[in-house]
């Protein structure tokens, strides 16, 4: 089978899945879940390219979102989003078995698509990360050749979904394709195979600096924000992985679980029967990894994993150690969630899968493969149907689209304080599930949140300047209006806890209440006064988001254009 059919048949086999995991989530309206929010008619604005003074965690994706919103409605763009998810990590995870045979290659599609790691990072509402995710096969496969002729534009076209992603999808890209690219040249350097264009150290720059290019978005506006990158040591313990399979820590990791919110854990996952039988096969396909594949990638995937495996379980074996890192340089705070290293290991483990049905079909024929085709979903059936009916599609309050309109309207400046002071929301109509305030992405105008999260007993400092300085204010029994105006803000927005008797509206006198619903209400404060946020300067932002969408537009130009000079016929 011709390898362009392949990838059309791993495709449509991912949009399947994609289909059969979403179920009645991709009805019309919107799924919020944790950290996933999409609304309805997306604005740029300042936060879109992280010029408000937060950290840049929604940078580059939330401005991918609202282009993507101009062409589609916003609730048809999440459901897009989201099946693309499927249909790119089946496809992907496909192309890399080395075996002849569509079946096998369709098994390491679905075990790659559907497993525990997909589904708790689906659940936690990590979609522009688990975009990187889907896109990492075809990372793995292009930082093999990236020096080759043509290779380092395959390469870029290959990380767009994590660039995309942003910070946590690239540190994850980064880490398979600088350990493949350094090792398939070291490879080549030590006569294992034929040439491909230069040493390792050579391999490693290249990547190296398109993964830095492909970060500025983010790497500008964080690192050059007036109050520096925050990292908080504290939360090292609050986001370490954590066992939800009968094997502990480590080995709930090697099963591809682990997440460190136990709310993010699919429906029934860890229930012994299911956990051995799970246990089974990825060892197995780690065995057949490991004495079958022999590709040029092969060996760099494995380092990869096992940094990846490493990294996954820092943070719950090595805490002290971690936190001093941090404490160190902030920078170090990218290891928390180590749960997401687990990554490469998932590449690792569907490929092994693929070659052990490869040749389990070799040896007692061909229904093995369509056996195999289906062991992924019936050791996680509860990721079908909208992950067991947690993902299900809700429409915003009309009071959410009145309480637009008012400040779309209103010439005065000033931000936006979301109340009840909390970072996430168990909204009515959301039916009482976890999500992250969606009011900054809705209003199209700045709105100060409190964005301390709160995990069991661990609370993670603020890290917004703005919300930090309003935090006393707010917690205070005090009149809210004045302290509000001098900040700059005009208006407070209640999106929970709506009921009048709510004692933080009393504290609003000489407010005026302009929208009063069951699902929103809003005070306008008078006369705030302006202020700057502690933002990063825009005109370097702005250079590092021309840069990137240059860099995006190049990948995809024909072959002959190139960004400079060619001085090898080894170059791009």
């Amino acid at each position: 089978m011709k390898g362009r059919t392949r990838h059309g048949v791993a495709a449509l086999t991912g949009l399947v899945l994609g289909v059969l995991a979403l179920g009645p989530g991709l009805a019309p309206g919107y799924l919020l879940s944790f950290d996933m929010v999409f609304v309805p008619d997306p604005s740029f604005t300042r936060m879109t390219f992280g010029l408000t003074g937060t950290v840049p965690r929604h940078v580059p994706s939330d401005a991918f979102v609202t282009a993507l919103g101009a062409v589609l409605p916003g609730g048809l763009a999440q459901k897009a989003v989201l099946l693309a998810i499927f249909v790119m990590a089946c496809a992907g995870a496909a192309s890399l078995v080395p075996a002849r045979r569509l079946a096998p290659r369709l098994a390491a599609g679905v075990l790659y698509a559907w497993n525990p790691f997909v589904a708790e990072r689906l659940l936690l509402g990590h979609w522009a990360f688990l975009l990187g995710y889907a896109a990492l096969p075809w990372v793995v496969a292009a930082s093999a050749g990236v020096v080759e002729r043509h290779g380092a534009r395959r390469f870029g076209r290959a990380l767009v979904p994590a660039a995309i992603g942003g910070f946590a999808a690239m540190a994850v890209s980064g880490l398979a394709a600088l350990a493949v690219a350094g090792w398939s040249a070291g490879r080549h350097e030590r006569g294992e195979g034929p040439a491909r264009g230069g040493g390792r150290w050579r391999a490693v720059a290249w990547a190296a600096g398109t993964l830095a290019l492909f970060s500025l978005p983010w790497l500008v506006t964080g690192w050059l924000r007036p109050s520096g990158m925050p990292g908080d040591p504290g939360a090292v313990d609050a986001f370490a992985a954590r066992a939800d399979t009968p094997f502990g820590t480590l080995g709930s990791l090697l099963l591809l679980g682990g997440v460190w919110n136990a709310e993010a854990v699919p429906t029934g996952y860890g229930v012994p029967l299911l956990a051995v039988c799970s246990l089974v096969v990825v060892v197995a396909s780690l065995v057949m990894y490991a004495r079958a594949v022999r590709t040029p990638w092969a060996r760099g995937l494995a380092v990869a994993a096992g940094t990846g495996f490493v990294l996954a379980a820092f943070g719950a074996f090595a805490a002290p150690l971690l936190k001093g890192m941090i404490d160190a340089w902030s920078g170090f705070a990218v290891l928390r969630d180590g749960q997401q290293y687990a990554a490469p290991l998932a590449v690792v483990v569907a490929v092994g899968f693929g070659v052990l049905a490869d040749r389990l079909m070799s040896a007692a024929g061909a229904a093995l493969g369509v056996l195999a085709l289906v062991v992924p979903v019936v050791l996680l059936p509860s990721l079908a149907w909208g992950a067991a009916g947690r993902l299900e599609p809700v429409q915003y309050p009309a009071g959410w689209a009145r309480a637009r309109e008012v400040i779309r309207a209103d010439r005065v400046a000033g931000d936006v304080v979301a109340l009840p002071w909390a970072t996430y929301r168990s909204y009515p109509w959301n039916h009482r599930r976890t999500s992250l305030d969606a009011l900054p992405r809705y209003l199209g105008r700045r709105v100060v949140t409190s964005d301390a999260v709160v995990i069991g007993a661990a609370t993670i400092p603020a890290e917004d300047p703005k919300a930090r300085r309003l935090d006393a204010v707010i917690k205070s029994a005090g009149p809210l209006t004045g302290p509000l105006a001098a900040a700059g803000v005009r208006y407070a927005a209640f999106d929970a806890e709506t009921d009048p008797g709510n004692p933080a509206m009393a504290r609003l006198v000489g407010a005026e209440r302009v929208v009063d619903g069951p699902d929103l209400v809003l005070y306008r404060i008078p006369d705030p006064v302006a202020g700057p946020d502690q933002a990063a300067p825009a005109v370097p932002a702005a250079l590092a988001w021309a840069v990137w969408i240059g860099l995006i537009s190049w990948c995809f130009l024909p072959s002959r254009t190139t960004l400079a000079t060619r001085t090898s016929p080894r170059l791009p």
